[in-house]
């Protein structure tokens, strides 16, 4: 496998209604043979798995996601506590000896509270989004 094999991307697709006029965006996340040849789905595990397609579903083109402990858990199905549990599960996670997403907790520079977790999922894990 090189560096730039896509082992997983996420696709938008417009469609045009031609009697009314609306449109609608669709995301798409596509799983390619080569992750699964090359073992990476497998040694992530259906929990981590799980994980990165939904945090997937929230990426911007710069791989960079914002979403809230909140959303991946409904998104999951599971409790806020569990979903914060697989998200760290993840960043732990190295395939080929590379984490596959950046988490970075931010605090307020006032108040020291805790805010926004962003996170980045990095090219080692194959996954791309938006590209032609």
């Amino acid at each position: 496998m090189t560096d730039t094999q896509r082992l997983v991307s996420v696709e938008s697709q417009t469609e045009y209604s031609v009697t009314s006029g609306a449109t609608e965006t669709r995301i798409f996340v596509k799983f390619y043979v080569e992750a699964v040849r090359s073992g990476m789905i497998a040694d992530l595990g259906p929990e981590r798995l799980q994980t990165l397609i939904v945090l997937a579903s929230y990426m911007g083109a710069d791989g960079t996601c914002y979403p809230t402990q909140w959303q991946i858990a409904n998104s999951l199905g599971i409790k806020r506590e569990t979903a914060g549990r697989r998200v760290a599960a993840l960043a732990e996670y190295r395939w080929k000896g590379q984490p596959l997403i950046l988490r970075e907790r931010k605090r307020h520079p006032e108040s020291k509270i805790w805010e926004n977790t962003t996170y980045k999922i990095l090219p080692i894990s194959g996954l791309s989004i938006f590209d032609k």
